[in-house]
């Protein structure tokens, strides 16, 4: 499900490392070998680079780019250099810096990650920023954003396949109860949301799909305005398809009234090396143009080959 291209015969991390400190001498940097090693290397090895340089030069790899690279392409490399924890603690803390009830940063990272994987952002998150996650978002939202935020950020699922189908059935029905009531918001609601583990969500939507007719997300779009009710539907979403969420995140960063970088960035730098072949054959589906194609009309320059690099891409 990786979009991430690796060399069969990986170099040396030192060769790799020599040529990185290549990259950044003489006039001008050269992008290309930057690409080169960088686009193409997994998580593991990334960091392994990282240590080197560090051990080699006396100087983090990160800053040797922030000082190097501008713009976008400084952004991406940034961002898919660090370590996929340090990269969703820095992610999280802006989005709770910027916080607004648009924003749905923070639920995406508690929701499409492994448990194990949110909890070690949580970790990265104390190691880099000397207080906790949850106490941020805790300060940073307020209201129904609250309630629902804090518990999700603060969730430790279980990650197994097993399903309770009573409970399913069960949970279903106080979900439809609560929606039809318009208790958006209720405490038991966002209970099931927060806590319980993936496969049991999805067998309670599709009990709740059997037994009422739709599906949940239809019944939360009451008021297609409200942005709490957004949330709850992207939070859904995050849960049970995140590559239909991520495809939307892209299709509205791609778009004719210009792009939105940010997201771009976010979503190829976080996904890349997870579920992009799954996202990429929803965006074709929903959008009848290939992502790579997109992107290759929307960006320019080292940034968009950067972004191309990570997603794969039949002919650049």
């Amino acid at each position: 499900m990786s979009t991430l291209t690796v060399p069969q015969q990986v170099p040396p991390v030192s060769e790799d490392v020599e040529q990185l400190r290549k990259a950044f001498s003489g006039w001008g940097t050269n992008e290309g070998l930057i690409i080169s090693i960088l686009g193409h290397r997994n998580a593991a090895q990334r960091k392994l680079i990282r240590q080197a340089y560090a051990e080699a030069y006396g100087e983090d790899l990160l800053k040797a780019l922030d000082k190097e690279l501008s713009n976008d392409f400084e952004r991406v490399l940034l961002l898919w250099t660090l370590d996929p924890a340090e990269r969703d603690a820095a992610l999280a803390n802006e989005a709770t810096k910027r916080w607004t009830s648009s924003n749905q940063v923070l639920m995406e990272i508690a929701c499409t990650r492994s448990s194990n994987e949110l909890l070690l952002a949580r970790q990265a998150y104390h190691a880099r920023f000397k207080k906790s996650l949850e106490e941020d978002v805790a300060h940073h939202t307020s209201g129904d954003f609250r309630k629902l935020l804090f518990p999700l950020v603060s969730s430790y699922r279980y990650d197994g396949d097993e399903v309770n189908m009573t409970l399913a059935k069960s949970e279903a029905k106080m979900l439809h109860e609560k929606i039809s009531n318009k208790a958006y918001s209720d405490e038991e609601l966002i209970r099931i949301l927060a806590t319980r583990s993936k496969a049991q969500i999805n067998a309670t939507l599709n009990q709740y799909k059997n037994e009422f007719g739709n599906d949940i997300n239809k019944d939360l779009k009451a008021d297609p305005n409200d942005e709490f009710l957004a949330l709850l539907r992207a939070t859904v979403k995050c849960l049970t398809r995140p590559e239909k969420y991520f495809e939307k995140v892209l299709r509205l960063a791609i778009n004719k009234r210009g792009t939105n970088e940010g997201a771009l960035t976010r979503v190829v730098a976080t996904r890349a090396e997870i579920d992009m072949k799954l996202i990429k054959d929803e965006y074709q589906r929903r959008n009848s143009i290939p992502l790579d194609r997109a992107i290759v009309k929307d960006t320019d320059g080292e940034y968009g080959k950067l972004l191309l690099e990570l997603v794969g891409h039949e002919d650049a």
